[in-house]
């Protein structure tokens, strides 16, 4: 073994997971900021960003919650997110084509106006959260995910060990651009699949796993 092995299950993967059959190349999220977001990672956070900016940084408002920059970024376009928008995409190419617009056109002038929102302004809402998660190639639940019981907590639902205080209920403040809901959602998930051939920490908190799938076959 010298680590030459070919991903070949890849090849087969790869369009399911990144819905190639809509679009190439795919804008993927990176997944720090995407567990951060839907674990409710950010409901406790009491590090803002005034705390990490260098002291040669120019003057600023150098204020506010880690997530707010993170949902800045998302609506400028700097970091792609999914889901992107509150409304299912099928349903905005309706609603354009019933208002007589290009989706573009339409999608501009909605967000202008308010009537269209993003996801990432409201990550608790349940129209804007993860219903499946696919796991192939990672330990999320035993190694890679940081923050293992906020997992356990907001996406799964179980059994959890988290000892930190959300802000809200300390008085404590919190997001400027995320919306506040007073009770977080536990168990966002209805469905995790692992595809593993070991018998990993996720495989043992998941729905299915499939153990045959191997990596390099």
């Amino acid at each position: 073994y010298v680590g030459q092995e070919k991903l070949r299950p890849q090849a087969g993967w790869a369009p399911l997971a990144f819905a190639l059959d809509w679009t190439r190349p795919p804008r993927q999220q990176n997944s720090t900021s995407a567990f951060y977001a839907h674990t409710d990672q950010w409901r406790y956070e009491t590090m803002n960003v005034g705390d990490l900016v260098s002291p040669t940084a120019p003057p600023g408002p150098w204020d506010g919650a880690i997530i707010d920059y993170n949902i800045r970024a998302e609506r400028m376009g700097w970091l792609p997110s999914a889901p992107q928008l509150q409304t299912n995409p099928l349903q905005v190419a309706k609603d354009a084509a019933a208002a007589g617009l290009s989706a573009k056109d339409y999608v501009v002038r909605s967000l202008q106006d308010g009537t269209l929102k993003l996801a990432c302004e409201d990550p608790d809402n349940p129209r804007n959260w993860p219903r499946n998660l696919f796991v192939w190639r990672s330990n999320l639940l035993g190694s890679s995910g940081k923050g293992h019981e906020y997992f356990l907590k907001h996406l799964l639902g179980t059994t959890h060990g988290v000892l930190g205080r959300e802000l809200g209920p300390e008085g404590r403040a919190t997001s400027a651009e995320a919306v506040w809901h007073d009770k977080a959602p536990e168990g966002k998930l209805d469905l995790l699949v692992t595809l593993d051939f070991r018998m990993s920490t996720t495989c043992v908190y998941s729905d299915i796993v499939l153990p045959t799938a191997t990596w390099y076959e």
